[in-house]
């Protein structure tokens, strides 16, 4: 049994391959929820939704996010209703008083939706509809997941991080603003002072995730910071990885990343912006997969590979490597 730890578009793409190493019927998969947002009253799960995408046949592999080919109406007219009824652009959060009013899996991540500021697709909406329909009948985001999860026929058992809201802000010179408002909408440019992750002091992880860290982890090439970082704040989730065997997949070409703002987010926590910082946010680590043209040198166990995925074949070379340092370590 093997457990990946997931969120952005990183450890999706080593997912890609990962059946050359792990079978997928004894795969479990723990999504971030840190980036989760509620626009326009419904409630998105970004990595979960890669996740249930990728599962099943239907993600857009050109952005990594959405379904492929989808359509955008709905987009685009509230785009042109706000316009022409001269509503303010950019995201706008509700009052603050309504962050934590209603449902409480949305607490500080709530915006209204006129206008979105993330593109949703009509397929894509569909599935925020369901979610948002099962959360509101009184079903925690865990059985709705797994609800979704069936729908789209995954092989690997996919679990959200918590049940609870924990919403990733970032604290920048322009302001606090939630991971989504800072990467999307303002496309990483203002400076990062510092990353909170709020409400993670009291939730608690999701149903089965704590049994799931007991088996053998991967920390896929994912954002160290806000794509994993959110799972390492909840209670007993540090404790677990340090007590079983965890093998982490670096998401930097030495001190570049592969995607996103890992960089930045990185030294905003005082690690060091790049593969050697790895040490610093994963602490309980027993291995690692970096580059082969990467020099850094751990205390662990370390096994190099060609890590840029850019297709299943790629993928899957990465997941042997990792299958490799797995058996360093046990």
């Amino acid at each position: 049994m093997v457990t990946f730890l997931s969120g952005g578009t990183g450890t999706p793409k080593l997912l890609d391959g990962a059946a050359a190493a792990f079978s997928p019927e004894e795969t479990t998969v723990v999504a971030n929820t840190g980036d989760d947002i509620e626009l326009g009253g419904l409630f998105v799960s970004p990595d979960v939704d890669t996740l249930l995408f990728q599962g099943g046949g239907v993600l857009d592999r050109e952005t990594w996010w959405g379904i492929d080919g989808d359509t955008h109406r709905t987009n685009t007219a509230l785009a042109d209703i706000a316009a022409a009824a001269g509503l303010p652009e950019g995201p706008q959060y509700l009052p603050e008083d309504k962050q934590t009013a209603g449902r409480e899996i949305a607490n500080w991540r709530r915006f209204s939706g006129t206008p979105e500021f993330m593109t949703i697709g009509d397929r894509d909406r569909a599935v925020h509809i369901t979610r948002t329909s099962l959360l509101d009948q009184g079903q925690t985001l865990s059985e709705a997941t797994d609800r979704l999860a069936d729908a789209f026929g995954l092989e690997v058992d996919l679990l959200p991080m918590s049940d609870d809201a924990v919403a990733s802000l970032i604290h920048t010179d322009d302001g606090l603003m939630h991971f989504q408002e800072y990467w999307v909408a303002h496309r990483g440019e203002p400076s990062v002072e510092t990353v909170e992750f709020r409400g993670s002091s009291t939730a608690e992880p999701a149903p089965g995730v704590l049994e799931a860290l007991e088996d053998t982890v991967v920390v896929g090439p994912s954002n160290p910071v806000t794509s994993i970082g959110p799972m390492l704040t909840l209670p007993g989730v540090p404790e677990t990885l340090s007590q079983t065997t965890v093998v982490a997949v670096s998401p930097f070409l030495g001190d570049d990343a592969f995607s996103g703002p890992a960089g930045d987010l990185m030294a905003a926590v005082d690690a060091e912006p790049g593969t050697e910082g790895l040490a610093t946010a994963y602490p309980f680590a027993d291995a690692f997969v970096i580059d082969e043209n990467d020099d850094t040198a751990f205390e662990c166990p370390t096994v190099r590979t060609d890590i840029r995925i850019d297709s299943p074949d790629d993928a899957a070379r990465v997941s042997r490597a990792v299958a490799d340092a797995i058996d360093l370590v046990t």
